[in-house]
């Protein structure tokens, strides 16, 4: 059993213990400071302040500153009065000669008379305008335009003339001038007869010169009028084709 005195010591040492809970001061050693926070955020710009008084104005700079913008135009004079007429130049050399053959000159100059006075029939379409050639006394003459055999027929004897025809190799080669030319074939003035493959002049007459491509004419009756090729050859065509108009004058 506890002595009297031990119980003495137990009641005093309660009553402190229960006294430092209560008031909850208990006296202890100090601890160790903690470590400190972090920063916090930046906090928001603040309100602008009042706007100060201008400054002093800067000193001039120097006189040699970039040049400004140049300015619009500005409204037209009064025209002033006309000036005295220069004195007259010297006459000019003489241009060249379409052509140097007189004899070829003369024709042309025939030729063109007669178009001009036919120029008003509706159907003329041979200007003159496009590539005049001579070989003898006769002289062929294109537009240029590519239309069927009776239409170029029509055209040519409305102009004064006929449907090209050579009658030799010069004239051969003077109407093979305009078709290499041109790049185009062109139907000459020979048809078929009524015996299938043999031909003859308009007027009926038989050739007297031919320059038939090889293993021309073949079409047997069935292609009825003849075209130059670009070589100069001949060949048996449908008549429903277009090729360029060459006339003979």
């Amino acid at each position: 059993m506890l002595s009297p005195q031990s119980l003495h010591i137990l009641a005093a040492a309660a009553v402190f213990l229960v006294t430092c809970h209560a008031e909850d001061k208990c006296a202890g050693t100090p601890g160790i400071p903690g470590t400190p926070g972090a920063n916090g955020l930046p906090g928001r710009d603040g309100r602008d302040g009042m706007r100060g008084n201008p400054g002093p104005p800067g000193p001039q700079g120097p006189p040699s500153g970039i040049t400004g913008l140049p300015g619009r135009d500005g409204l037209p004079g009064v025209q002033g009065p006309k000036g005295e007429r220069g004195e007259k130049g010297e006459r000019g050399a003489p241009g060249p000669q379409a052509f140097v053959d007189p004899e070829l000159q003369e024709s042309l100059q025939w030729l063109k008379h007669r178009i001009t006075r036919i120029f008003s029939l509706s159907f003329v379409v041979l200007a003159l305008e496009g590539t005049i050639t001579k070989a003898g006394k006769k002289i062929f003459a294109t537009n240029g335009k590519e239309v069927n055999f009776e239409t170029m027929l029509k055209a040519c004897e409305q102009a004064g003339g006929s449907l090209a025809i050579p009658m030799d190799k010069e004239e051969n080669n003077a109407i093979l001038d305009i078709v290499k030319r041109f790049n185009r074939y062109a139907y000459l003035g020979i048809k078929e007869g009524e015996v299938p493959g043999e031909f003859h002049y308009l007027d009926g007459t038989p050739l007297n010169y031919t320059n038939w491509h090889p293993y021309e004419p073949n079409g047997k009756g069935g292609e009825n009028c003849v075209e130059m090729y670009t070589d100069g050859g001949w060949n048996d065509k449908k008549c429903n084709q277009y090729r360029l108009t060459i006339c003979e004058f």
